[in-house]
């Protein structure tokens, strides 16, 4: 990351604030959680954290606009920025709220990730930033990160990241996604049930192949016992153990996507 960097990052409930400062090499790193006050809109919110002036620094280069929202991928030969918003509301019909569809390609994974946000939200960015500016969907530099650690053996892998109370398992393929979705798992029980049913669908080797689970996980000393019940090579993946150099990691609450993009840059 360049110096003077902020990220922020919007989830569904959710909404903090990180700026990166590489020329400080005793807090390189400050991350403000934002506690984000019920019954106003998110965009509400972060015009009110603007308001403060607590969470921007005045002097920041860059600023990255981190999108934890539902997405969509499409094949990169077959994307059209003209046809993005009509195969986008398909899949997930607007509602009466106005949006705004985005997008993220994914040169290495040959696919492009398609998101919306919520239209209020985007001129509160485009008021105070103007330019300068790009959005990032939170689960990229999640998917780019596991491609690259999908090489590592001639196993097969399938990842299951826990975020926001939801479980997105997917895997690769000859650079490529074989599969991805996401399924809603607050409970620990319903994401065994998901992981094992998706390694079933794949017809993976309970004896050979391997799961990876990672995030925010759900009873997860419980989780991980009970998928060794049914696979050989059951594994957690820890952001200290995954990024060992880098002093976001040390950062308590910090999602690992927000780790990943900070210790990756991507």
């Amino acid at each position: 990351m360049d110096a003077k960097t902020t990220i922020i990052r919007i989830g569904r409930n959710t909404l903090s604030f990180t700026a990166l400062d590489v020329a400080n090499t005793v807090h390189p790193i400050d991350y403000r959680p934002y506690v984000v006050r019920g019954g106003i809109s998110m965009s509400a919110n972060l015009r009110e954290a603007f308001k403060t002036g607590d969470y921007v620094d005045e002097d920041t280069a860059k600023v990255f606009i981190m999108v934890d929202t539902p997405s969509l991928l499409v094949p990169i030969e077959q994307f059209d920025e003209n046809d993005m918003e009509a195969l986008f509301s398909y899949s997930y019909p607007p509602g009466q709220e106005k949006r705004v569809i985005l997008y993220n390609v994914l040169p290495d994974l040959k696919a492009v990730c398609v998101f919306a946000i919520n239209k209020n939200l985007d001129t509160v960015i485009k008021d105070r930033f103007e330019s300068g500016y790009n959005f990032v969907h939170a689960l990229t530099p999640v998917w780019r990160q596991l491609h690259q650690r999908s090489f590592t053996g001639h196993r097969n892998k399938l990842y299951g990241y826990f975020n926001s109370k939801k479980l997105h398992i997917f895997s690769f393929q000859q650079n490529r996604f074989k599969f991805c979705n996401t399924f809603d798992a607050a409970h620990a029980h319903d994401a065994l049930y998901y992981l094992m049913y998706v390694w079933k669908q794949l017809r993976l080797e309970p004896e050979h192949d391997e799961l990876h689970i990672l995030g925010n996980i759900p009873e997860e000393e419980w989780l991980l016992q009970e998928l060794k019940r049914f696979l050989h090579n059951a594994y957690l993946i820890n952001a200290t153990a995954e990024f060992p150099d880098s002093p976001a990691t040390s950062i308590k609450g910090m999602p690992y996507d927000l780790i990943t993009f900070i210790s990756r840059g991507r």
